[in-house]
């Protein structure tokens, strides 16, 4: 099982930035992938930015530019840092972890609780 704690949300001006951590505990295969999601009101969840256990990152378009994701394998943990605020990226962000014992087997997907992030106009 594994348990992800994410921190470092809150409200902030237009223009400003923010650092969302993410914390994994538990038993983490090898094989895995993190990820940022975020689900603002009434709208569908969406992917923000990923990056796999050996670095390889992916973006949004709409977090391109702005936003940096990270980690740490050794401490398990797992950055998003965001530039540029805009009321637009107002959302519950969510970070996510797939992993998978061999690349032939069952992805697990867990999700942690979400953090408020509120950008003020």
């Amino acid at each position: 099982q594994v348990q992800l704690a994410e921190s470092g949300g809150g409200l902030v001006q237009a223009g400003g930035s923010l650092r969302l951590s993410c914390v994994a505990s538990g038993t983490i295969f090898t094989i895995n992938t993190m990820a940022w999601y975020r689900q603002a009101p009434e709208k569908q969840r969406e992917l923000v930015a990923s990056i796999t256990s050996r670095g390889s990152m992916n973006y949004a378009d709409s977090a391109k530019g702005r936003f940096t994701i990270s980690r740490d394998n050794v401490k398990n943990t797992m950055y998003l840092q965001m530039n540029i605020l805009k009321p637009e990226d107002t959302a519950v962000y969510y970070c996510n972890l797939g992993h998978r014992r061999s690349p032939w087997t069952q992805q697990y997907d867990y999700w942690g609780q979400g953090v408020q992030v509120t950008i003020s106009s």
